[in-house]
């Protein structure tokens, strides 16, 4: 990998108490300690003693981050100035054809697909779009896709994998639509289909989440050889709020539920939910879409790189691998 995203080669940079995992307290906690350690030891005096307090303090914060960093992180991640895939694929992308349709009942917006030449070489590409006025958003459910999406997803899987076409997945979805239409077309057992059908791509995979990554709806086209998440993005079985109702029964403990669920790049990364961080631009990709349009595209340039060299049978054996790892017990007592 390069330094476009922290790999597991490397290992997660330094995190700097100005990141979304920082909060107030811990702030304050520093510029106290500085003011102690500028101070002269005095024999006698409890300076060293609370100097190290404080450290202890810093480093405690630093594992449990605030309510108030771990909404920051949400807060980032649902910007509706952050790029989407489209903003993405006009981008990254050349010669872009959006193939439509899951060829049985209907065309969902909410998930876009294609083929475009990704640096001379032909991909597949499918990406959540959550729509940018009222309108699109309406249109495409804000970005929770239907049953109907993810056989789109599919039906262009396995197209690239016919022809042997890499698929790059960009995640950005609160989950999939959760409607009584969607669960009586068969919500669940197409997202379980399109995860089985990604576990046996003979092709390089790549994915990233590029703002929410929400639940099934998110994970339905994430399993991939390499899974990436953009610095202020945020991955999660369930949203704040819908956990803060389901353990508190008030839509108000969101901030203590998104505390809990530690849905940020940096804790998903430590759990081994994904294998690298992409940087965003100061302040988050919002700020500078081509920036952070080309930060992505060095990860998934070296991405493909690493992948490339693996057969079909290494590739597939790997990212089953990968998979069946995550969430394994480390004792039953």
């Amino acid at each position: 990998m390069t330094p476009s995203s922290l790999d597991r080669s490397s290992g997660p940079t330094c995190r700097d108490s100005s990141n979304s995992l920082a909060g107030e307290a811990e702030r304050s906690l520093r510029a106290r300690l500085g003011r102690l350690t500028n101070l002269p030891l005095l024999r006698g005096t409890r300076v060293q003693s609370e100097a190290e307090r404080l450290r202890k303090q810093i480093e405690k914060l630093a594992k449990e981050p605030s309510e108030d960093g771990a909404w920051r992180s949400v807060e980032l991640a649902r910007d509706p100035n952050r790029p989407y895939t489209l903003d993405y694929v006009e981008r990254l992308l050349d010669d872009w054809i959006e193939l439509h349709g899951d060829r049985s009942r209907t065309d969902d917006g909410a998930l876009v697909t294609g083929l475009g030449t990704f640096e001379g070489r032909t991909v597949a590409l499918i990406g959540h779009q959550k729509g940018r006025d009222v309108k699109d958003r309406l249109d495409r459910q804000f970005g929770m896709a239907y049953p109907e999406g993810y056989a789109k997803a599919m039906r262009v899987m396995e197209l690239a994998d016919r022809f042997g076409f890499p698929v790059i997945s960009l995640i950005d979805t609160p989950g999939a639509y959760p409607g009584v239409l969607a669960e009586q077309h068969g919500q669940g057992g197409w997202i379980a289909r399109c995860q089985a059908l990604m576990l046996r791509l003979s092709v390089p995979t790549v994915a990233c989440v590029i703002g929410e990554g929400g639940s099934g709806g998110a994970v339905a086209i994430a399993v991939s050889d390499r899974v990436f998440m953009q610095e202020n993005a945020i991955y999660s079985v369930i949203s704040p709020e819908g956990c803060a109702m389901i353990l508190w029964r008030d839509v108000a403990d969101a901030k203590k539920a998104a505390a809990a669920l530690r849905p940020d790049a940096f804790h998903c990364y430590e759990l081994g939910v994904i294998d690298g961080i992409v940087p965003e631009p100061t302040g988050g990709a919002q700020n500078d879409p081509d920036r952070a349009a080309a930060l992505l595209r060095e990860s998934i340039r070296s991405a493909f790189a690493e992948l490339d060299g693996m057969s079909p049978t290494e590739l597939k054996r790997s990212r089953r691998a990968k998979f069946r790892a995550m969430g394994a017990f480390a004792s039953l007592t």
